[in-house]
């Protein structure tokens, strides 16, 4: 879905957001002798999805996903670059759920994130923790008791060691948190998945059961990156700016020897785009040791030196920014070689053994 940047205060008011989270909201606007406000989360808006008509037990799980900007009156003093900024996009979704399907939901989530800090080459999370009640909270004992014993048994079975923060929980429900740890040590909190049963109460969300009657579902709150830009900044950080072959914006620079051996490369990177890798050719006018430097200084994942011999016998000589050099490679067979890496990276495989 895609959900509009702001809301009628009234909105945030049912939510709890005014009583619970106003100091990070923006000030208020008036529009049209109306009262306005920046959105801070997407919640409401996907509760308001959900509502749009009748929904049956049947079509639980829905997951309702949007790539979401919100706005948060972060101070000054700790604003920080793309790490924590007043305005951010994040791959939020709310999954709506009976009691039953709570765990497993919630597993699906771990997985998923798991599978994505693997992908960008951030390896298993550093840190799984869950986040217990704090003391403004909404809701009764029973329903805090039982979102906190389903996060701790899909936290649990998922096969991550559990740490309990205790009070750290939403206003509205307790989560998990799942940090990643970057190439200096720090630690960066980016995954957040919360069992949610006080949004539901408070929009009197409910579906249709098997019974006929009318059922409250629990909301399953998830972000995986989290911040879209706190993630990329945790990347560049972690990486360097060396990323991993599937995700780097220029996979393969093709560098010839000299002038003659301009059209050979031009082949050569025909043929890789072809097979959908994203290939440029550096024909400049600087020496080769020049042009193979500024493909590392670059962090080029994989620059491919041609000359006459290769011209000759359709190979390339392999310089990749990590690993081992190679000559005399058959074109195709690189290429396929290539594809395969970037697929495995897209699936968070590692890399082949000879894999460049």
């Amino acid at each position: 879905v895609y959900t509009p940047h702001i809301a009628k205060e009234d909105l945030w008011r049912i939510s709890g957001h005014l009583q619970n989270y106003a100091d990070l909201m923006f000030p208020a606007m008036e529009v049209e002798h109306a009262t306005y406000r920046l959105k801070p989360m997407n919640c409401p808006f996907h509760i308001l999805a959900f509502q749009s008509r009748t929904r049956s037990y049947r079509e639980l799980p829905l997951r309702i996903s949007e790539l979401g900007t919100v706005y948060r009156f972060e101070r000054s003093g700790v604003v920080n670059g793309l790490l924590r900024a007043r305005g951010f996009t994040q791959d939020d979704s709310h999954i709506f759920c009976t009691p039953d399907q709570v765990v497993d939901e919630v597993m699906g989530c771990i997985t998923f994130a798991r599978d994505l800090y693997r992908a960008f080459g951030l390896g298993d999370p550093s840190r799984v923790a869950v986040s217990t009640r704090p003391d403004d909270s909404l809701g009764t004992d029973e329903q805090w008791e039982l979102a906190e014993r389903a996060l701790m048994e899909a936290a649990t079975r998922s096969g991550f060691d559990v740490e309990v923060d205790e009070g750290e929980g939403a206003f509205y429900g307790p989560k998990i948190d799942i940090h990643a740890r970057d190439a200096i040590g720090r630690e960066w909190q980016l995954t957040t998945i919360q069992v949610d049963f006080n949004l539901p109460e408070r929009f009197d969300v409910a579906y249709v059961g098997e019974d006929g009657a009318r059922h409250r579902p629990f909301m399953v709150h998830r972000a995986l990156f989290g911040s879209i830009e706190r993630f990329f900044a945790v990347l560049l950080e972690s990486s360097n700016g060396a990323f991993p072959l599937w995700l780097a914006p220029e996979q393969v620079r093709v560098v010839p020897v000299a002038g003659d051996f301009v059209a050979y490369s031009d082949e050569v990177a025909a043929v890789c785009r072809a097979a959908g890798l994203r290939a440029d050719v550096d024909a400049g006018d600087d020496t080769l040791g020049a042009r193979i430097r500024r493909a590392q200084t670059e962090k080029v994942p994989v620059t491919l030196v041609v000359g006459g011999d290769e011209a000759a016998a359709r190979t390339v000589a392999v310089r990749p920014y990590r690993g081992d050099q190679r000559r005399g490679v058959a074109l195709d067979a690189l290429v396929a070689e290539l594809v395969a890496e970037s697929a495995a990276g897209r699936r968070g495989e590692a890399p082949a053994a000879g894999a460049a």
